[in-house]
């Protein structure tokens, strides 16, 4: 999933998807443990993907933060 898709959805959406990546990658795991795992790349791919929905939902709270500070001074 593109980053331009992700700043598209909902915040509650981006953490589910953020959470059935880290069980992606979980079971990721156990099959290269168990050498079942065809395709390297996928896991580089899932770990790829979380970074950028934990990047765009930090950047969703420090400009949550700074409309808030605005809204004090």
């Amino acid at each position: 999933m593109q980053a331009n898709e992700m700043i598209a959805l909902p915040t509650p959406e981006l953490e589910k998807k953020l959470d059935d990546a880290y069980r992606e990658l979980f079971n990721l795991r156990f099959q290269r443990a168990q050498n079942q795992l065809k395709d390297a790349n996928t896991m580089r791919r899932v770990r790829r993907d979380i970074a950028r929905i934990k990047t765009v939902l930090h950047q969703r709270k420090l400009a949550q933060q700074q409309q808030q500070a605005r809204g004090e001074a």
